[in-house]
């Protein structure tokens, strides 16, 4: 069946029953597509202008930022410090996101914007309840059902028995709770989503919250936090505050097999374990928890974040979080070391990066170079005299707060750059991987609570531990649409 052609060959009255129903279609989904995306649009310019909003390379006095893009294409880290989190004058949110796959990117960007303003969504939602976070147990449990109803989507220990919450203060407790729901909401609304495409595309995510002294982490991925912190005589030392998740854990390993999915490194890089699908050498994921990376999300990949408490001392004097492309070259007490001999605090952030670069080309000259994204936070209230506030850009501060731009040769990785470099990023490999099999070795690794102790007496973890660097995914799966996709089609 088809359209009668007119004389001058203009289409005339179609007779084709569907030829109407789905020009409708089309242009509803257009009407649909430009109102999603005027949304957005608004939406970025209200964020931009949030009073104490950091995203782009600057520093403020509590805080320094500084990204920069490597070798590989687009840069697909983000980052983000805000001051008076939840109109909290007290309170200071922080995050690292380091994106991958074609639209790593956008899927980095969006959780950066997004995330925070669901967490402070649900954390107000939480205090206004007047029977606490304990007399919500019932709705926490129907709020992780999806998480906890298989073993596909269950986290060792996200749950807390009772003994345990008797144990933490309620703060960690409320946060907890508003910190599963985040992300997990974050994650639906990036499968949701019309116009970002997360199916072979995702991101890690390091995020806190620090309310007096009282600091929440929740981690998902291999990009890490840790603090600076003095010892009994007064050394610096390097804590580690996260646990590089990565499918060579035991515990990973274990919950990703019994979802089908598998765990083994290639033969040329043995030390990096991998998530494949179950009958596709491929995507070979490096992480065992991300957003986005819908393609495994039924096969033992999550997005349920390790969540920790720790109460700061006066001994405390930083915390550090990046991107893998900091970790892979330099240790936790050479990352300590740099930041406390930086020449001021709004440069620390910039002197690592410069640091981790200039590792890259020693350790590794035949490697392209990671992306990087720092975020320092100084935990004292006073801070030096040579420290200078800055911030990149001026709706992302309070209008009070005097502002000092940095030189056009420090921002080198601001938003319209990234913005304006457009394609899927590139890959380094292409097709299917087919190597043989190595079995990451259990007797080697550690299980998540062991690795929890280790970093607490100051155990540096290496992300690459000897193996040059390799690309976080390795292939894109092929999309084979199933037998009743065909049937609808027909």
């Amino acid at each position: 069946m088809g359209s009668c052609l007119s004389a001058d060959g203009r289409n005339s009255i179609s007779y084709s029953p569907s030829a109407t129903p789905m020009a409708a279609k089309r242009k509803n989904a257009r009407r649909k597509s430009f109102r999603a995306s005027s949304f957005e649009a608004k939406r970025e310019e209200q964020l931009h202008r949030i009073p104490g909003r950091m995203f782009l390379n600057g520093a403020s006095d509590v805080a320094s930022l500084f990204t920069q893009q490597g070798k590989k294409g687009t840069n697909q880290d983000a980052m983000i410090v805000w001051e008076n989190f939840g109109s909290r004058t007290d309170t200071v949110f922080c995050g690292v996101f380091d994106g991958h796959g074609p639209f790593g990117h956008v899927v980095a960007r969006r959780v950066r914007d997004c995330l925070p303003l669901k967490l402070s969504a649900h954390w107000e939602v939480n205090i206004g309840n007047e029977d606490g976070p304990k007399g919500n147990s019932s709705r926490v449990g129907s709020m992780n059902s999806d998480e906890t109803a298989s073993l596909c989507d269950e986290e060792s220990g996200a749950l807390m028995d009772v003994d345990e919450k008797e144990k933490q203060p309620e703060i960690f407790l409320t946060l907890k709770e508003s910190f599963l729901k985040a992300f997990k909401v974050m994650d639906k609304e990036l499968r949701l989503h019309p116009n970002i495409d997360c199916f072979c595309s995702g991101t890690t995510a390091v995020t806190l919250v620090k309310q007096g002294n009282d600091l929440i982490i929740g981690n998902i991925g291999d990009s890490r936090a840790i603090l600076g912190t003095r010892d009994h005589d007064d050394s610096l030392i390097a804590v580690q505050l996260t646990v590089d998740l990565k499918p060579n854990l035991p515990a990973e390993a274990e919950r990703i097999r019994k979802c089908r999915g598998r765990v083994f490194a290639l033969q040329d890089e043995p030390e990096v374990a991998r998530v494949w699908l179950p009958h596709n050498d491929s995507p070979g994921l490096a992480m065992a928890r991300a957003f986005g990376d819908f393609c495994l999300k039924d096969f033992g990949l999550i997005s349920v974040p390790e969540i920790s408490y720790r109460r700061l001392t006066e001994k405390d004097e930083f915390i550090v979080m990046a991107t893998d492309g900091v970790w892979d070259v330099l240790s936790n007490k050479e990352v300590v070391d740099i930041v406390a001999s930086a020449p001021t605090r709004s440069s620390a952030s910039r002197f690592l990066v410069e640091s981790a670069v200039r590792a890259w080309r020693s350790k590794y000259p035949t490697s392209k170079v990671d992306d990087c994204a720092v975020v320092c936070l100084f935990l004292d209230s006073s801070p030096d005299n040579s420290t200078t506030a800055v911030i990149t850009s001026a709706a992302c501060a309070s209008p009070t707060t005097e502002q000092t731009p940095l030189p056009p040769d420090q921002i080198n990785a601001n938003e319209e750059t990234q913005e304006n470099l457009q394609g899927p990023t590139e890959l380094e490999r292409s097709g299917t991987v087919r190597a043989p099999e190595i079995m990451p070795e259990e007797a080697s690794g550690k299980t998540l609570e062991q690795a929890i102790k280790s970093q607490q007496i100051g155990e540096d973890w290496s992300a690459l531990e000897g193996v040059s660097r390799v690309n976080t995914l390795l292939t894109l799966p092929r999309f084979v649409p199933g037998k009743e996709e065909k049937k609808a089609r027909m």
